[in-house]
């Protein structure tokens, strides 16, 4: 199960290159269901994704380096690229009422920066480990959006954008 809000940012974190990061680029082969082919630097997966915006089933078969190209080919819309940049969100706030985590709670947002033809592009996703987190989340300042629900902001939909 994959549990994950995404938005939009009003500024890039400061010293943002100085994070983990990895290079994906992922193709779409099917979209109801989802079915993705990923590179994520050097390796690569098939990844079925089930219905849903916030909370989905999201299930990940590793490939191998000519599988993935193999699939590439066959795929559907636009290769999307991006650098993905993993950010540690040290005591996350939540809304009143939500009990509060342990002191070594922490959440890692993930900071998408498209490549052409998606940029300028950038998205921030949170994964969580239970709806009611995901819902309970308050996000940081330097988000602006939440487009969790807005099926433009997903990737299988960027994907089929022609340019």
């Amino acid at each position: 199960m994959e549990i994950e809000r995404k938005f939009t940012l009003k500024s890039l974190p400061d010293n943002l290159e100085s994070y983990p990061s990895h290079h994906i680029e992922q193709v779409y082969l099917n979209y109801n269901p989802v079915v993705r082919a990923r590179k994520q630097d050097d390796e690569y997966y098939l990844t079925y994704k089930g219905s849903g915006m916030m909370a989905r089933d999201e299930s990940n078969l590793p490939l191998n380096e000519a599988s993935y190209y193999h699939l590439r080919e066959k795929a559907d819309g636009s290769v999307i690229s991006k650098r993905r940049y993993l950010i540690p969100l040290q005591h996350p706030g939540f809304k009143e009422g939500f009990p509060t985590p342990p002191a070594d709670y922490s959440l890692t947002i993930e900071l998408d920066v498209f490549m052409e033809p998606f940029a300028p592009l950038i998205i921030a996703e949170v994964e969580f480990p239970t709806e009611k987190e995901a819902e309970a989340f308050i996000p940081p300042e330097w988000f602006l959006e939440d487009v969790t629900y807005n099926p433009e902001y997903h990737n299988s939909t960027l994907s089929t954008k022609k340019f």
